[in-house]
């Protein structure tokens, strides 16, 4: 049997209208998740106050080789493990998860924390698919060779047991943090820039959300319990005073972790979560995991007075007084 001769504009309006609808709902979760993290504008931060020996498994995270990545055109140097001439594959994921296999062992750093892989056929014409695993000297300052378009290489970095952990210092207790390269290399990269600096002046925690009754104490969302407010987090700023920021690319590869450490957008604003946000999927870039015995000073912060406020029709509490931090090393003492 024919089809009536409009049965064909029927579905054709059906279809955009169930595309329209579908394209809205997208923006509207997208917005959602957007302003729930915005802070007010401010013309100065200022202004806003008138043992562990633990590795990103034991924390959670799931092990993904699509997110061993690196920062292209960047060559790390450092004494070679494996000779790239010698030893080749055809992504640098391969190269990264190469590195990664060397720290498996369960009993000490890894004995390969860096990589160098030369994937541009065009440009890197018989070095294409080198791969060069390599040991730093100091794995929190990686020798650098070159960076720049023109340089033909992509590297990155891998942290074993007991390595890439960096402390945001505060007036209520340290917060060690285990710094996550594979899934984050840009994040990263520009972390240990400032450890490098080795001041923070400007850096705050100026945002507090507690669990309230909405997540249990490990995190994990109570049954038809609303998801915020409270949102179960901290928020602050990681750009140094005097410095120049530059946007850091989405690196968007695993869950928000009660933990989890990640950018709001992309940077300088971040957040440490309180909970295991299911919800959020992976909005954010998540760089780095708050060690488990370390969340009670989140917690603390988390419970310090407030005041309420409003950013993009969200209901938000703010501390009364920012709490500043300071961006540095582990030193046995701190251990």
């Amino acid at each position: 049997m024919g089809r009536r001769p409009n049965d064909s504009e029927t579905s054709r309006c059906a279809f955009l209208i169930l595309l329209l609808m579908g394209l809205i709902s997208c923006s509207f979760v997208y917005m959602c998740l957007s302003v729930a993290f915005r802070p007010k504008t401010f013309n100065s931060i200022s202004d806003l106050s008138s043992k562990n020996e633990i590795d990103g498994k034991n924390l959670g995270f799931e092990e993904n080789g699509e997110c061993c990545r690196g920062v292209e055109n960047l060559e790390l140097w450092g004494s070679a493990v494996k000779w790239g001439s010698e030893f080749k594959f055809n992504t640098s994921q391969e190269c990264c998860n190469a590195c990664k296999a060397m720290c498996s062992g369960g009993d000490g750093p890894c004995l390969c924390d860096s990589w160098v892989f030369c994937g541009n056929k065009q440009k890197c014409g018989p070095k294409f698919g080198e791969c060069w695993l390599k040991k730093q000297k100091d794995s929190l300052a990686p020798d650098r060779q070159d960076a720049g378009d023109s340089v033909i290489w992509t590297s990155g970095l891998t942290f074993g047991k007991g390595q890439g952990i960096v402390g945001l210092h505060t007036d209520y207790g340290l917060l060690r943090i285990k710094l996550l390269p594979e899934s984050a290399p840009y994040s990263v990269n520009y972390l240990l820039e400032l450890l490098g600096m080795r001041h923070c002046a400007g850096c705050q925690f100026y945002r507090a959300e507690s669990r309230g009754d909405n997540w249990d104490l490990d995190g994990n969302h109570i049954k038809d319990a609303p998801l915020g407010p409270p949102f179960a987090l901290i928020q602050g700023t990681l750009e140094a005073e005097g410095s120049t920021f530059k946007n850091i690319p989405t690196e968007a590869c695993l869950d928000i972790r009660r933990g989890s450490v990640a950018w709001v957008g992309s940077g300088p604003e971040f957040f440490i979560s309180l909970a295991n946000h299911n919800e959020w999927k992976k909005a954010y870039s998540v760089f780095g995991s708050v060690l488990p015995e370390d969340m009670e000073i989140a917690e603390k912060i988390a419970q310090l007075p407030t005041k309420k406020d409003v950013w993009s029709n969200i209901n938000v509490s703010v501390l009364e007084q920012p709490v500043p931090l300071w961006f540095g090393r582990i030193t046995k003492h701190d251990n």
